[in-house]
């Protein structure tokens, strides 16, 4: 076997590879999307001491908070660039943007946007609460409340990566 065959066979089992990957990743989407119509789970965060719910399909990971670089002449709002995972993110301090005040905390983490959405950016969130089941939850006031009372926000993390003024980081 010449060099050449043997670099078209690993191309051609990492090609393989990489469809089985979509596939997977395809089908848990759609796992995720359909749970007798509705969305099955969603992810609950704490931002500036609200509670918020964001759809599994648009979350990303969640990271520990890497240190970050700042960018010069962006907004309060705007932490600069953190690199997860050789990707650079911009973060965004949530609180701050909807103008609460927060300081970072030990549980502090980052929640980036799914790879789905196309873009690079993160959430700083003072605490993970893990999956709630927004089904379960009566509505309260554009939002959810849980059967321990506790209120809960819906964030489109889609949404808002298409407001204008998430997208004008520079002052």
């Amino acid at each position: 076997m010449d060099v050449s065959d043997a670099a078209g066979q690993k191309g051609a089992a990492r090609r393989a590879r990489l469809r089985q990957y979509q596939e997977q990743l395809l089908e848990r989407m759609q796992a995720a999307r359909t749970s007798c119509g509705a969305r099955a789970h969603q992810l609950g965060v704490e931002i500036g001491g609200v509670r918020y719910l964001l759809d599994l399909v648009e979350a990303g990971e969640i990271v520990p908070l890497p240190p970050l670089a700042a960018v010069p002449l962006t907004q309060p709002w705007y932490l600069g660039l953190a690199n997860v995972r050789g990707n650079l993110l911009g973060v965004v301090d949530l609180a701050r943007y909807l103008d609460a005040e927060a300081a970072p905390t030990p549980g502090t983490r980052l929640v980036t946007f799914g790879p789905a959405l196309g873009f690079p950016c993160a959430l700083l969130v003072a605490k993970v609460v893990g999956l709630r089941h927004a089904a379960d939850m009566q509505p309260a006031d554009g939002r959810l409340r849980d059967a321990d009372g506790q209120e809960w926000t819906p964030l489109s993390l889609a949404a808002l990566a298409r407001a204008d003024r998430f997208l004008q980081v520079a002052r």
